[in-house]
């Protein structure tokens, strides 16, 4: 870790997210826009060549962490339940992956939900073992990278 990613704060990786996931939009050619307040939902994204808008909720990571404090390196994002988006967006800044998941999706692969949220991870090592199978390793996640999901939620590029 270099010095100025042990100074960043959560609000400051969550900006990154965001700005990182336009950026990819817009590189293939779909506008977004942020939103001002945090009503739960942090990007509405328009694609021309379907005419949709979408709205996308953004969780980041700045890095893999120690699953449950202490374990193999993971990625995990909690998802409020209620959240009015229909896409949650998960990033990763280490790699600058993004995951792109309906709602639908997450309540049928996030390995957690509770009352309230639901609770989404990925160890980084696929050969880590769980105790109920449920768990995600990096590569049963590639499905829903942006690269594999954009032209399924948005419609083909309009690039040249």
């Amino acid at each position: 870790m270099n010095q100025s990613e042990s100074k960043i704060n959560k609000a400051q990786i969550g900006q990154c997210g965001v700005l990182l996931l336009q950026y990819k939009l817009l590189r293939r050619c779909i506008e977004s826009a942020p939103m001002t307040t945090d009503s739960g939902v942090d990007l509405v994204a328009y694609s021309p060549s379907n005419g949709n808008a979408i709205t996308i909720q953004v969780k980041t990571n700045l890095k893999p962490k120690p699953g449950g404090g202490r374990g193999k390196p993971a990625l995990d994002w909690r998802l409020p339940k209620d959240s009015p988006a229909k896409y949650v967006a998960l990033i990763d800044l280490d790699t600058q992956d993004t995951w792109l998941m309906s709602k639908e999706e997450m309540d049928q692969f996030a390995q957690q939900a509770n009352g309230e949220n639901y609770h989404f991870y990925m160890y980084m090592d696929s050969e880590v073992k769980t105790r109920n199978g449920k768990a995600s390793h990096r590569g049963e996640s590639d499905r829903f990278l942006l690269e594999q999901r954009i032209v399924d939620v948005f419609g083909p590029s309009q690039s040249r």
